[in-house]
């Protein structure tokens, strides 16, 4: 009742071969987390939906009377709003920041000390928009 390969342990389904050595391993490893590179259009997608998200936001608050304020069950509508367009915003200005440092040099020093301006006039922008 032995197998005559009771002793190897076994390949991945369906190759019909055993993985013995840690080289295979090691491969296989390298193989199933090789990096994956996003659809070109992936960026172009992502700032349009949180463009709109966005847009969809100011417009909810823009609508939104101060009169309701005095009632807090109509919070909830402005609230969402609010944390949803900060969180779009906050979105679009760190795709941004990725956007212009991939164009810009590698140095450490200097890619922070751009980082931190770029934050501080995106931020800029963004408050005076409103």
């Amino acid at each position: 009742m032995a197998d005559a390969g009771a002793g190897s342990s076994p390949g991945p389904p369906g190759s019909g071969r055993p993985i013995g050595s840690a080289g295979d391993v090691e491969g296989l490893l390298r193989r199933a987390l090789a990096p994956v590179e996003p659809p070109a259009d992936l960026h172009a997608r992502l700032r349009g939906r949180l463009q709109n998200i966005r847009e969809g936001a100011a417009e909810e608050l823009e609508g939104w009377e101060l009169a309701a304020m005095r009632d807090p069950r109509n919070w909830v509508r402005p609230a969402i709003a609010v944390v949803g367009g900060a969180a779009a915003g906050a979105g679009l200005l760190l795709l941004g920041l990725q956007q212009r440092r991939r164009s810009r040099s590698r140095d450490l020093l200097e890619r922070a000390e751009r980082t931190a301006a770029d934050v501080a006039s995106g931020a800029r922008k963004i408050f005076e928009q409103r």
